[in-house]
């Protein structure tokens, strides 16, 4: 039998109180709630992670530029989300949907691959390196990468388009994954984006792909559903 997942789209959501309200709505479920996804994209903030060190963030003076860092409970290190990135929350019960969380996390990265694929971008996974990452010059070319590309730099040629940073907790899952859209892309250069020296971020926009966040985020909560489905 195959899950029922509702579908919420929040708009420009505050990341706190999203956070709170993931937290409390993971808290109070029960073996019957029903499983949703929420969909949204954040006013500028640097979130944290449990492994996250304060030294990657490299440049955040006070004043105009300044954005907020919030710590928090998921997974990973350091990443900025922004207007223009497509945010995507899944609150599910995994024990329900018969599977651990090293599949979830396929899961969630395959979802991601296949809606750059709607837009004729091939995604690849990076050993080690969750996320999904781009060739920043043939982003459209269907090679799969060596393996690794290169063991002295694994991100070499390569541009981060999509993160992840998970929380499990009693088989439920909150927090989630980040697509890169058409937003402004100078933050990242302040920070190790997820621990990473030097790791080039990019948009579909700057691989040559306009589309709206709205479109690419009908698309992605397409693929999450059927993917993340029992």
């Amino acid at each position: 039998m195959t899950t029922v997942t509702t579908i919420k789209y929040l708009g420009l959501a505050p990341y706190e109180p999203t956070m709170a309200a993931m937290a409390a709505f993971t808290e109070q479920r029960t073996p019957d709630t029903p499983d949703e996804i929420w969909i949204c994209q954040h006013p500028p903030v640097y979130t944290q992670g449990l492994a996250g060190k304060a030294e990657h963030v490299l440049l955040n003076p006070p004043g105009p530029d300044h954005i907020p860092v919030v710590q928090t409970n998921r997974g990973g290190q350091v990443t900025y989300h922004g207007p223009g990135q497509v945010v995507a929350y899944p609150l599910l019960d995994l024990r329900r949907r018969g599977y651990f969380v090293k599949e979830y996390v396929y899961r969630l990265e395959e979802a991601i691959i296949r809606t750059l694929m709607h837009f004729g971008v091939t995604g690849h996974r990076v050993a080690g390196a969750p996320g999904i990452y781009v060739r920043v010059n043939d982003p459209f070319a269907h090679a799969a990468l060596t393996e690794p590309p290169d063991p002295r730099d694994p991100f070499k040629g390569l541009g981060k388009v999509a993160a992840l940073g998970i929380k499990v907790t009693q088989h439920c899952t909150y927090h989630g994954m980040s697509l890169n859209v058409d937003m402004d892309l100078a933050p990242f250069g302040r920070i190790n984006p997820c621990g990473y020296a030097g790791l080039a971020t990019v948009d579909l926009a700057s691989i040559g792909v306009q589309v709206s966040p709205e479109e690419v985020a009908a698309v992605l909560a397409g693929h999450l559903s059927s993917r993340l489905a029992s």
